[in-house]
């Protein structure tokens, strides 16, 4: 209810529209290209399920396009990725999962090289919906050649080196 003077004129409205907020994104790659990207929809949560769902569907996808290689798989510590159901699932599937230091952004590749440089892609666009980004997003991953992936490589062994030199679960670069 609205409490106002009779004079007052009365007050607009407004349609609400479903607007891009963050989206949630889960990447696959290695040092040539991507493997699998997800979107995660609005209001869905990441568990045990449903990692291991996204899993699956890698694995098909490597079984298909690199028969011969194994997969390593390095991802942080969330409990969706470390629950003891997972770690069976990986296990069948025969992936090789590196370890990971606890709380560490800065050894987890997507956050601190593609994520960062896909936001400077998209800054300044605005999008009605989340499904409206999905789009582009894909589209920036499909356009980058091999030595974008490469170069996220070498940093990534850069940045664990620096934590190995250094003695230190944490590095800031």
């Amino acid at each position: 209810m609205e409490y106002r003077h009779k004079s007052s004129p009365s007050p607009g409205k407004f349609k609400v529209v479903a607007s891009a907020r963050n989206v949630m994104l889960t990447l696959f790659w290695d040092s040539e290209r991507i493997f699998h990207v997800e979107f995660l929809k609005e209001r869905n949560n990441v568990n045990s399920e449903r990692y291991i769902s996204t899993l699956r569907k890698l694995s098909v996808r490597l079984k298909r396009e690199r028969p011969t290689k194994h997969a390593i798989l390095h991802h942080d510590n969330a409990r969706p990725h470390t629950s003891r159901r997972t770690r069976e699932v990986l296990h069948k599937m025969n992936f090789v999962v590196l370890p990971h230091p606890p709380c560490n952004p800065d050894l987890a590749q997507s956050d601190f090289y593609h994520f960062p440089k896909l936001k400077e892609h998209l800054r300044g666009n605005h999008y009605k919906s989340d499904e409206d980004v999905e789009a582009p997003v894909r589209h920036w991953f499909r356009q980058k050649c091999v030595d974008f992936f490469t170069d996220g490589m070498r940093q990534l062994v850069r940045r664990w080196q620096l934590c190995v030199d250094r003695d230190e679960d944490y590095v800031e670069t």
